[in-house]
């Protein structure tokens, strides 16, 4: 298998509105990223990658981009960049940039002149369409509830929006389009970016014919109706010849409703596309069948299975990303661990312990390394997530599908605002994010979990991060290791095997809180531990796994 620096790499995501303010006015900012480069370096990673920090309305959070070439007002200026670009180079941290190029803003100087008029020279650089029987032009569904579609009196046509109103879809089939892109793109890499993470990538091509998809629960098709269309591969591989061979870059695609088919041509081992992507099939092991809105648990031999599907179907061909948690899913150690006092620690030590030690790169996510948990929001007023607070007037108010309570219950669960709450760095007033008003709340349980209690704990969830960071920088085998699955029909045990030449590890994580029995190989009884989450004691025949027990063992 051939090496590469992004194989090797852990990248971090920070939501910069929520990482660090440095000027007191509740918001994240570039300044206070610059900050905490030595707190990034100390816990290992050397890939740093940034949500959106372009100038934007903010109607999603920054994914509604009006100028890529300049800083949003909230996170400071373009000095501010170079200077925290320069600060994590100087630091051994790549930085990769959120490419939002699906769509973009209703405000961006290109579709305030496609409104204009139907022979406006930049109306073909979103996709406009006649109604058809006095509706919409077909049954898409946004992905933040309600049509795709939004009727525009002027020209008496609609413009197709696959996310908020406010962020009208690009027709990639206009090579202007794509020819703006990739100059913007080249743009950045010249002032020193190292690459980037594409948001929604798969959805850029779409169907000539823009056909009707089949309905979902709330009466229009999936938004990933057009994913993976016509001219995807085609358009990617342009943007590799035109862009990313300009440098030595890592590139990371999110490609929501992607099959392992699919998977394998976006991360080709030629390097004709992109380095990996972002499938989100584990994502959905806890939804119930369409809807994501359910408190439901896994099934662990579900989520091994898609695990392994990836492991072994995109094996000597493509690249896997590992990850349990970014900025649009719930926090891991409340989903997938337990988050209750007794179990908090060792869960998210197990869960860090089955992620890191698998095939892929993986991506921390910014709290993810101090187990920081689910928030307990009482009130939709709470949340400031668009596809939290629309859900909740849809199937509640709308629709009448779920009760207010119910509801609640389910934000709780699964609402991206969970990711959102502010980064916890002490005990002090707003978790020292900020001296100002959170522009959201604070999760109260920032007094226990924190960086500085992390910090003054040698056996904190932090360092034990730093050190599975640390594993996979000395161990080949943990990189580019193939991998195996054992007990598949375990409904508590996930274990499994890595394997390169002579060399071989076990991996074994309870994901039950209860102690279960495991007949450990008999070519690992004499091995080694590399890390575990308990004290260690000699490996027998039969162990008794402790509640949320994980350990690596080298042979």
């Amino acid at each position: 298998m051939e090496k590469r620096w992004w194989k090797e790499s852990i990248v971090y995501q920070i939501y910069p509105r929520s990482f660090k303010d440095s000027n007191g006015d509740g918001i994240g900012d570039l300044n206070g990223i610059t900050e905490k480069m030595d707190y990034l370096q100390k816990l290992g990673i050397n890939v740093l990658w940034l949500s959106p920090v372009y100038k934007s309305p903010n109607d999603d959070n920054g994914y509604d981009i009006s100028n890529y070439q300049a800083i949003m007002d909230e996170f400071g200026t373009m000095e501010d960049f170079d200077r925290m670009l320069t600060a994590a180079h100087e630091h051994g941290i790549k930085l990769v940039m959120d490419l939002v190029v699906n769509h973009t803003s209703d405000e961006h100087p290109w579709f305030i002149e496609s409104q204009k008029s139907v022979d406006n020279p930049y109306r073909d650089y979103y996709i406009w369409r006649p109604g058809k029987d006095g509706k919409e032009p077909n049954n898409w569904g946004s992905c933040f509830s309600g049509p795709a579609w939004k009727y525009d009196e002027k020209t008496d046509m609609y413009y197709l929006h696959l996310f908020s109103k406010k962020q009208p879809d690009l027709n990639w089939d206009n090579p202007k389009v794509r020819q703006e892109v990739f100059d913007m793109m080249n743009w950045w890499l010249d002032k020193g970016v190292d690459g980037f993470r594409m948001d929604v990538i798969s959805l850029i091509s779409k169907k000539p014919d823009l056909p009707d998809g089949p309905v979902g629960i709330n009466g229009y098709a999936s938004f990933n109706e057009p994913a993976n269309g016509p001219h995807v591969h085609e358009y990617l591989q342009e943007m590799r010849e035109k862009v990313l061979n300009n440098a030595d870059t890592i590139t990371v695609g999110e490609c929501s409703g992607v099959t392992l088919e699919e998977a394998k041509k976006y991360a080709r081992s030629d390097e004709k596309e992109l380095n990996m992507v972002f499938q989100f099939e584990h994502m959905d092991v806890d939804a119930d069948g369409t809807n994501k809105w359910t408190d439901k648990k896994m099934d662990l031999r579900d989520l091994k299975e898609i695990l392994t599907k990836w492991q072994k179907g995109l094996e000597d061909i493509a690249w896997n990303s590992l990850f349990w948690e970014n900025h649009d899913q719930p926090r891991s150690v409340s989903r997938f661990g337990n988050d209750s006092r007794e179990y908090h620690d060792v869960s998210a030590k197990m869960l860090a312990t089955c992620l890191h030690m698998m095939q892929g790169t993986p991506y921390v996510y910014q709290g993810q390394e101090l187990g920081m948990t689910n928030v307990p929001f009482t009130s939709v007023e709470d949340f400031r997530d668009l596809d939290s607070i629309n859900a909740y007037h849809e199937l509640v108010e709308e629709q009448e599908v779920f009760t207010s309570e119910e509801m609640m219950g389910y934000l709780r669960y699964k609402s991206r605002d969970n990711a959102r709450t502010p980064f916890q760095w002490d005990d002090s007033e707003n978790a020292g994010f900020t001296t100002g008003t959170p522009w959201i709340m604070v999760n109260p349980n920032y007094k226990e979990i924190n960086v500085k209690a992390e910090l003054e704990n040698p056996d904190s969830i932090f360092y034990y991060y730093q050190k599975l960071i640390q594993l996979r920088k000395e161990k080949e085998i943990i990189v580019y290791g193939s991998y195996d699955l054992l007990l598949p029909d375990s409904k508590e045990i996930y274990a499994y095997t890595r394997t390169l030449g002579e060399e071989k590890l076990l991996v074994v994580c309870n994901f039950s809180e209860t102690e279960v029995e495991m007949e450990i190989p008999k070519e690992f009884r004499n091995a080694d531990y590399l890390i575990s989450n308990y004290e260690t004691r000699p490996l027998e025949k039969i162990m008794a796994l402790r509640p949320y027990e994980s350990f690596v063992v080298e042979k």
